[in-house]
């Protein structure tokens, strides 16, 4: 049985408009452009903790600008896969040109699980879109745990998994995307896919204290102490059910739109569907903390 969805609502200094019942808010009255009031800034906290992804429409920024309400959160996080924007180090390109077809992010994951400290979060920005298409769903693990019986939440604390980069980012990762696809120069660096990262299939959230499943289809490889074909049958259930439709919402973008998720109480996924046109897009990823079970 599903917990219900409940948060917080006394807001005073913003507008917090809930997309679904389980994840996910607009927040309006906020000018990231010209800075945060600590007041309004520790609202916009609150929210993000509450609804674990939160959207912000119609800002105009620069790249200075957004990597200022970046720092406000904390220390940026530099992405050593994806090729960076010109002069802006900091910022992440993810971008689709009209003549490719294939996009990036378009499989269920969690952004930077196969690091030893995840990152805390991505702050996305759209700097050019498609006329339709394009929109990211969400889904909350926060969700698919509290829906989990009893007993398979009891067998899920005791163990830990193994996430890795090889099989996405790797050498082998990298030569199959220029085979198949035309990912292009939009991806590179495939030597620093090197690591493996194992951590609790459960975690206590940092930030929120409440219990998050923490595996996802694309870089978790195993449980820790199984092997890969042991684990298969009950990864396979728990990303079927982590992806139920109550658990997601989903984000339709327009110019100037900002999506801000936590990357240890969500996946997400970017869709497909707008070929023949341009999508440009503007990432900041934020450094995280030591995951701890619960």
């Amino acid at each position: 049985m599903t917990t219900p969805f409940t948060h917080d609502s006394g807001y005073r200094h913003i507008e917090v408009h809930p997309l679904s019942g389980a994840i996910g808010a607009e927040i309006h009255g906020v000018d990231i452009a010209n800075g945060l009031s600590t007041a309004v800034f520790e609202e916009v906290q609150r929210a993000f903790s509450d609804f674990a992804v939160i959207f912000f429409r119609d800002q105009d920024l620069t790249p200075e600008q957004h990597i200022d309400f970046a720092q406000c959160w904390g220390k940026i996080n530099v992405n050593r896969f994806f090729k960076p924007v010109p002069s802006y180090p900091l910022i992440a390109e993810v971008r689709k040109e009209p003549e490719q077809t294939s996009n990036i992010g378009r499989l269920w994951h969690t952004d930077h699980s196969y690091d030893q400290i995840p990152a805390t979060g991505s702050i996305l920005y759209a700097r050019e879109i498609p006329d339709s298409g394009g929109d990211t769903v969400f889904a909350s693990m926060y969700a698919a745990y509290d829906s989990l019986s009893e007993g398979l939440k009891q067998m899920l604390s005791s163990l830990r998994a193994i996430h890795s980069s090889r099989d996405v980012f790797g050498p082998q990762a990298y030569q199959d995307w220029r085979d198949k696809s035309d990912i292009g120069d939009r991806l590179g660096n495939a030597a620093a896919a090197s690591q493996d990262a194992n951590h609790p299939v459960v975690i206590r959230h940092p930030l929120s204290g409440r219990p998050a499943l923490y595996v996802n289809p694309q870089f978790t490889l195993r449980f820790d102490g199984w092997t890969k074909e042991e684990s298969r049958p009950l990864l396979d259930y728990l990303y079927l059910h982590g992806s139920r439709p109550e658990f997601t919402c989903r984000f339709r973008w327009r110019q100037n739109s900002i999506a801000m998720w936590d990357n240890r109480a969500t996946w997400h996924h970017a869709l497909n569907d707008y070929h023949g046109e341009r999508r440009l897009m503007h990432r900041i990823t934020l450094e995280g903390v030591a995951l701890e079970d619960t």
